[in-house]
């Protein structure tokens, strides 16, 4: 089975993440490119581009999203993708820190692809990022994460 090219942005502004993010999907032939950005206001030009022109570069096949970001958070990022045409479809994992039912909610209602709370240790956050990439890029469905994640 021959794999295309895949591209992940990464939304993230803790570098310890960051770094973990990139060892668990830098080894998987699946992920051609990782863009890494640490804050809303970059992910939404990367993604809707400047006022009144679209990015040259492609979407990519998955966005990882942090939800407390500086400049513009996570929920209002997650709302200008759903709202925007050229990113209405865009698989969308929002990567939360706690398991707040109230925000996982909000995320939900705004039309998110999927909620994971960052596990603690390392080796389960590499296992969840990776099941995450595999599932949603190469796949195209929603990874079946056990609940205590």
């Amino acid at each position: 089975m021959e794999v295309e090219p895949s591209r992940i942005l990464l939304v993230e502004d803790d570098p310890l993440n960051v770094e973990l993010f990139q060892l668990a999907l830098e080894s998987y032939n699946f992920v051609n490119q990782i863009d890494i950005l640490d804050d809303g206001a970059q992910a939404l030009q990367y993604l809707l581009g400047e006022e009144g022109s679209l990015p040259n570069r492609p979407l990519p096949d998955l966005v990882l999203l942090d939800l407390k970001l500086p400049k513009i958070n996570g929920f209002q990022v997650l709302q200008a993708i759903r709202a925007h045409p050229r990113t209405r479809d865009l698989v969308v994992v929002i990567l939360a820190a706690s398991k707040d039912d109230k925000e996982l909610n909000a995320c939900y209602a705004l039309g998110v692809s999927q909620c994971v709370t960052k596990p603690l240790g390392f080796e389960k956050f590499i296992s969840i990022v990776r099941q995450i990439g595999w599932c949603w890029v190469l796949l195209k469905t929603p990874p079946l994460l056990p609940p205590e994640f």
